[in-house]
């Protein structure tokens, strides 16, 4: 007879459960959150377990690579799919979350997702720090302008470089808002060192790599942007069709179709927010600034003029993936004309 488990997975403990073929609970247990630990526990059960469940988390990729590289038939689970199954539930606990992803494996009801790659996760580690850096650096600028408004000193548009001198004119004899402007001037100028710092190294990155550099060749397409997608694509096989990665990125409409109601909604803006945002800024390069010689700006004007810039944007990062996802499976650069066919489709 089969046997299948399911992992609920904290920060210090994991809880287990293993049912048989007809659902019934045959073994229950609390370990470590650790690879190895994990491990040791199945492989001392005494039968082989064909489906091990585990939800996609913070250290769901690492437990998953360890666990795979042991011999076991482990599965991540997208989380969206495992929490909707378990709405009915009136009592959660981690136990019987463990009990659930047991029997959603027993009877497959769950959709796998694919766990990046080492140098991927590497990469997006980089992308979010400097996203973070960013945000922060930006952050701090904004409660400097907020606290000198206060007291009517209004800082008014200023560069990167002129700031700080801007903010020590308005200050000076001030000898409260000198101290507390001096501390916020202070953590801006360590956060932008360190933000420009991973740009660098980001720059440099996307220089060695050779799918980066195949992206950079398609227009409004950088080094942020190449390396954001690189990284969630990861394996361009994994995909059977390039359409399908729109839908991934949540860059496709809803749809809910009962009887006779048929309603298309916006999109559905699930999946990796990161590349979705990436991808719409790609394309709002495309729209509104020169690009030379590529008729995926045209399409997107045409459509921009029945829709609207703001659809228009949309449709064109959903397009944009597609022909992103094609040119890493096929190692291709862009081509204009094979970009405005797949985008007519």
């Amino acid at each position: 007879m089969e046997h299948y488990a399911g992992i609920d997975v904290s920060l210090e403990s994991a809880s287990l459960c293993v049912v048989d073929a007809i659902g019934r609970i045959v073994r229950e247990a609390k370990v470590a959150s650790e690879p190895e630990a994990l491990i040791k526990w199945f492989r001392s059960l005494g039968f082989p377990v064909a489906r091990i469940g585990l939800e996609a988390g913070p250290l769901s990729q690492w437990l998953y690579a360890g666990m795979r590289d042991a011999g076991l038939t482990v599965e991540l689970l997208e989380t969206r799919h495992v929490r909707d199954a378990f709405k009915a539930m009136p009592v959660k606990t981690d136990r019987k979350d463990a009990r659930g992803i047991a029997q959603l494996m027993r009877l497959g009801w769950f959709r796998p997702v694919h766990c990046k790659s080492l140098p991927a996760q590497e990469v997006r580690a980089l992308l979010t720090a400097r996203k973070l850096l960013q945000t922060k650096n930006h952050d701090v600028e904004m409660s400097l302008r907020g606290v000198l408004r206060g007291f009517g000193l209004k800082v008014g548009p200023t560069t990167p470089r002129t700031f700080t001198d801007r903010i020590r004119e308005l200050v000076d004899g001030h000898t409260t808002l000198s101290a507390v402007a001096e501390a916020l001037l202070a953590a801006r100028s360590t956060l932008f060192e360190q933000w420009q710092k991973l740009e660098k190294r980001l720059r440099s990155l996307a220089r060695e790599d050779s799918r980066a550099r195949l992206l950079m060749t398609a227009p409004g397409v950088g080094t942020i942007v190449a390396l954001t997608f690189a990284s969630a694509i990861d394996d361009p096989g994994r995909f059977r069709s390039s359409k399908a990665v729109g839908a991934l990125f949540g860059l496709t409409p809803r749809k809910y179709q009962s009887g006779e109601t048929d309603v298309t909604g916006r999109i559905s803006k699930i999946g990796d927010g990161g590349v979705r945002t990436a991808l719409y800024e790609a394309a709002n390069v495309i729209l509104t600034r020169p690009v030379k010689g590529s008729t995926l700006k045209s399409w997107g004007m045409r459509l921009a003029a029945r829709a609207g810039m703001r659809k228009a944007k949309v449709a064109l990062a959903r397009k944009l993936a597609v022909v992103l996802h094609r040119m890493l499976a096929d190692g291709t650069s862009f081509v204009a004309d094979k970009a405005a066919a797949t985008a007519v489709r």
